[in-house]
């Protein structure tokens, strides 16, 4: 009979596309998941991966089997989720995704909480880019994703996945106090034309925003660093390497010579949770999206969970 905890690790190396990235979802070593693939070669007498470079692909074997692998899973998630329901406790593992600034602004207090309220939950974060985390709370490869958006970039959620929304993140542009719009108290959006940006790299979905914003404006922006962190885009514009629009969530302090001013209209991000409709039940999301609630920095209009 085949381990699932093998079969697990399959699953994961098709979906993330590597050894490494699987290794980091699940939280263990590349090690660990390459023995577990190698013992279930043993069980199966079938070789699953391939050297290809650097790397390893799937042979058509595995690819067959990760897809198995994704319908036994599924149905043990449901078996877990009845049996947790019945004990009225979280119990269990729960995967965590979050982007970089939700995990920095807001996660820690919600992780602490779940630890001090469900003291038998074992919690693991995984940082992801709200793309990637939503297919992944669909593929059933975490069990919640915090992720964000923008009214004018909204982010594809498949069916059977449902959501809370927790609210908007407002943006400011974050420039030197020298620089000629800090004497403005607001900056309308069409005075961002003809600056030097600094900003995520595309794929990303601030990019994206930042890209349509500028071209409704009538300009394609000029973006000259493109850096993953906001921490790092902060320090480049406190070198007065240009200028950047940076949300507030989990921003901190600024440093000396830089301010930050509020843009008209005001840009905001949205910020919500997703889940896989049938674990709505399970008490460990019922009590992380609770603490997500309380924890949230920014309340504004905080919706209820509904189905996407």
């Amino acid at each position: 009979m085949m381990d699932l905890g093998r079969l697990r690790a399959l699953h994961a190396v098709a979906v993330h596309g590597s050894v490494g990235r699987a290794a980091a979802a699940l939280g263990f070593t590349s090690s660990a998941i390459s023995q577990q693939i190698s013992k279930l070669e043993r069980e199966t007498r079938t070789v699953l991966l391939e050297r290809q470079g650097r790397g390893v692909v799937l042979t058509d074997a595995a690819r067959e089997l990760a897809g198995t692998a994704q319908r036994v899973l599924a149905l043990v998630e449901q078996a877990e989720v009845t049996l947790e329901e019945q004990r009225g406790q979280a119990v269990g593992r729960l995967l965590v995704a979050s982007f970089a600034t939700g995990a920095r602004g807001l996660l820690p207090g919600v992780l602490a909480d779940l630890r001090a309220d469900c003291p038998d939950l074992d919690v693991r974060l995984l940082e992801s880019d709200p793309y990637l985390a939503a297919e992944l709370v669909a593929r059933g490869e975490v069990d919640l994703a915090l992720v964000q958006d923008w009214p004018t970039v909204p982010l594809p959620v498949q069916e059977g996945v449902s959501r809370l929304d927790l609210g908007r993140d407002p943006v400011d542009l974050l420039l030197r106090a020298e620089h000629p719009l800090a004497e403005l108290a607001v900056v309308p959006v069409e005075r961002l034309c003809g600056q030097r940006w600094i900003s995520v790299p595309p794929g990303n979905i601030c990019h994206d925003w930042l890209v349509r914003t500028m071209r409704e404006a009538g300009e394609e922006p000029d973006v000259l660093y493109q850096v993953g962190e906001f921490e790092t885009q902060i320090a480049l514009i406190a070198a007065g390497l240009g200028v950047g629009l940076v949300p507030r969530l989990g921003r901190g302090l600024l440093p000396p010579g830089v301010i930050a001013r509020p843009v008209l209209p005001e840009p905001s991000r949205r910020i919500f949770a997703l889940w896989r409709t049938q674990a709505s039940r399970r008490p460990a999301i019922t009590a992380a999206l609770a603490a997500m609630r309380r924890r949230w920095p920014l309340r504004d209009a905080a919706g209820g969970p509904t189905e996407a």
